[in-house]
């Protein structure tokens, strides 16, 4: 959901991502099994105002086509991925996930969720690694999608309208005796 800055209020779908990421941070430096995971996550602080469905998604999702990922982000990088901090590691994985099998969210926001994920948990410039990444990936996996919304700006702009109304008062005619 839409926040102002600097409070804690978080949609459940990030909170869903965040864990993900910790999930499968686990996952790469200790192989658990996704019933472990999601076992272990359902009881974790905070995890009741997470979509745990989508948790679930991203997890098994990631855990099933994490080779296929792999290889499809390669190209893009720039060392091998055994040189990828785990936790850039997970986020890259679970926007490509998202990317790739997700068509329903814009790319925008997935590759928004990313940044936002590299840098609550990543390292310094993570997040600059990450959206480099991702932004390459998404113009191979999501072509269509970007070159619609160049070619049709009003288009994005029309659908952020519609989510966040604006208020518009008129001012009152006042009778006079």
């Amino acid at each position: 959901g839409l926040a102002p800055q600097g409070t804690t209020m978080k949609s459940a779908r990030r909170r869903s991502r965040e864990f993900a990421v910790q999930a499968l941070y686990q996952w790469q430096l200790a192989d658990p099994s996704l019933a472990d995971l999601e076992t272990q996550y359902a009881a974790a602080d905070g995890f009741a105002q997470a979509n745990a469905p989508l948790f679930s998604a991203l997890v098994s999702g990631v855990m099933k086509h994490a080779e296929g990922l792999r290889e499809r982000l390669q190209p893009h990088l720039d060392r091998p991925w055994a040189e990828v901090s785990p936790i850039e590691h997970a986020v890259m994985l679970i926007a490509a996930f998202e990317l790739a099998h997700a068509p329903e969210t814009p790319y925008r926001v997935i590759i928004n969720e990313a940044i936002e994920l590299a840098k609550s948990f990543g390292g310094t410039d993570g997040h600059k690694y990450v959206n480099g990444i991702l932004d390459k990936f998404a113009a191979e996996v999501r072509a269509d999608e970007i070159a619609f919304q160049a070619a049709n700006p009003s288009e994005r702009k029309a659908r952020v309208e519609k989510k966040a109304p604006s208020v518009v008062t008129k001012p009152r005619r006042i009778a006079k005796p």
